[in-house]
């Protein structure tokens, strides 16, 4: 083995000397260095627990969120032939834009049939109105009238009865005279021919006989006279009567003419509504946009025959709109109506303002097309999640329709302390 220089062992110790010095001088300053980064790692640790905590403590998130808003399905109402689509598929239309036009020369033919019916109609009632208080007017002339003629048909009898007795009293009376006359006579005749009387005197007998004879005759024929006017009036009276019977129904009689009347004027509203259902098919010859929106889906094209709800263009609304968020049940306990939330949108990274307005009446999986069973005995719990509509509170954040329906968001919900 060499021996060892006595100079380079004391170099080299020299040197460990002055290393073991600057190792001294060094460590307070890298243990000053170390114990400062173990310091704010172990800050930043309890900063961060305590940010977690109070946002976990404070607030509920989630990222199973989308926009939601109104679809609307714009169909026909009327069946027809298409002569104009003004619009294009993405198109953005306002409220009343025309969508389609459909022919409406038939649907303006209907209209002015209908206002023809009506004008009869409002004819008819008119007439029969008036006839009401004519028919009454009437009705009630005649009832008097037949009343009268009653009283006149029964005074005529009496008088007729009454003449009756007079004459059957002038026949007894020309009778008596005409048999005295002809006994008279009969007295006289013996007496001319003896020359007892004068031949005048015989004369004014023969003619006094003849006259009472043609009396007798006439009396009777007055009596006879009076008897027919007897039948006659009576005759009268059983007509006034039957008159005076007719003219008592002049009520029911009014009746039906206020019926005739009613009927009439429901007539005239049955005219008039199918009139306004006529304008009303030949508006919906226009179809046009219900709300602002853009038309997303087109199945509509000129010359095309359409029928009655027959889907034609799909309408999106960017104006109503709402998140629907998915909350697992487990942060749902906290949560409430009218809480404030904040909206992260994924599409442009913006911040929007909201507040919960519902929550869902039941979970996901119960609202979906087969609802789980689950009475098989290999149930499996998993946590439910709950939709809940999420209203934006300041709408102006979104003037631009920035917003579109199914973009995925994150919603914040602070639980406590809003």
């Amino acid at each position: 083995m060499a021996e060892q220089d006595p100079e380079s062992g004391r170099a080299g110790n020299q040197n460990q000397q002055q290393g073991n010095d600057q190792e001294q001088r060094e460590n307070p300053e890298k243990k000053r260095r170390r114990s400062f980064i173990l310091f704010f790692f172990v800050a930043v640790l309890m900063v961060g627990a305590l940010l977690y905590y109070w946002h976990s403590t404070f607030y509920e998130d989630t990222d199973d969120a989308q926009v939601s808003g109104h679809i609307i399905q714009i169909s026909a109402r009327i069946q027809g032939h298409v002569i104009n689509v003004p619009i294009k598929e993405n198109q953005e239309v306002s409220a009343g834009t025309v969508i389609a036009e459909i022919d409406p020369h038939d649907y303006e033919v209907t209209v002015a049939q209908d206002e023809a019916n009506l004008e009869a109609a409002e004819a008819n009632y008119e007439s029969a109105r008036v006839n009401v208080p004519v028919t009454d007017i009437q009705s009630s002339s005649a009832l008097s009238s037949a009343n009268s003629n009653v009283r006149v048909s029964d005074a005529q009898i009496r008088r007729a009865m009454g003449l009756l007795d007079q004459a059957q009293a002038e026949v007894a009376q020309a009778e008596a005279n005409n048999a005295k006359a002809q006994l008279d006579l009969k007295r006289f005749t013996p007496l001319v021919a003896k020359d007892v009387i004068s031949k005048q005197q015989y004369d004014q007998a023969v003619a006094a006989a003849l006259a009472d004879q043609a009396a007798v005759v006439s009396a009777k024929a007055n009596a006879a006279a009076a008897a027919d006017q007897i039948a006659v009036s009576r005759n009268e009276l059983a007509a006034s009567q039957a008159a005076a019977r007719n003219a008592g129904n002049a009520p029911r009689l009014l009746q039906v003419q206020k019926a005739k009347a009613d009927q009439a004027a429901a007539q005239v509203e049955q005219a008039r509504a199918q009139l306004n259902q006529a304008k009303l098919n030949l508006s919906y010859t226009k179809i046009v946009a219900p709300v602002d929106g853009i038309i997303t889906t087109k199945n509509v094209e000129v010359g095309q025959n359409v029928s009655v709800g027959q889907n034609l263009v799909t309408l999106v609304s960017l104006h109503d709109l709402w998140v629907t968020a998915n909350f697992k049940e487990t942060q749902l306990h906290l949560m409430r109506p009218n809480q404030t939330v904040k909206i992260h949108v994924d599409m442009n990274g913006g911040e929007y303002d909201g507040v919960v307005t519902q929550i869902g009446g039941a979970t996901g999986s119960m609202l979906s097309l087969f609802p789980p069973e689950n009475a098989t005995g290999n149930y499996v719990k998993v946590v439910q999640r709950v939709p809940v509509r999420i209203d934006f509170s300041k709408p102006e954040e979104d003037k631009n329709h920035i917003l579109r329906p199914g973009l995925s968001v994150e919603p914040t919900v602070r639980v406590k302390g809003s």
